[in-house]
């Protein structure tokens, strides 16, 4: 299994717009036969900080994510348009 966080910053003007594409990219990455959770979130003391708490079945799943229409349209050319800062973090379960 992978899992991963990724923290996204964007401006506040545009806070409309990015939670219409996390509404489109997570309906579609939830439909994925690899992705096992794809999760949005706004952090709550700073709603211009984006989380996603993302995990996919393996590689293969993972790959297919990333090489979809729908991410490089949302990922690629929405979110990545938009940003302002960009980390990730790769997790590893415990249990």
């Amino acid at each position: 299994m992978i899992s991963y966080l990724v923290r996204f910053k964007f401006a506040s003007e545009d806070r409309t717009e990015i939670a219409e594409i996390l509404r489109n990219l997570a309906e579609a990455s939830r439909r994925e036969p690899g992705c096992l959770s794809f999760i949005p979130h706004q952090v709550q003391e700073d709603p211009d900080t984006v989380l996603i708490y993302e995990q996919y079945r393996d590689d293969e799943g993972l790959a297919a994510h990333r090489d979809s229409a729908y991410y490089k349209k949302y990922v690629v050319g929405g979110l990545y348009q938009k940003m302002r800062e960009r980390s990730l973090e790769n997790l590893i379960a415990l249990v």
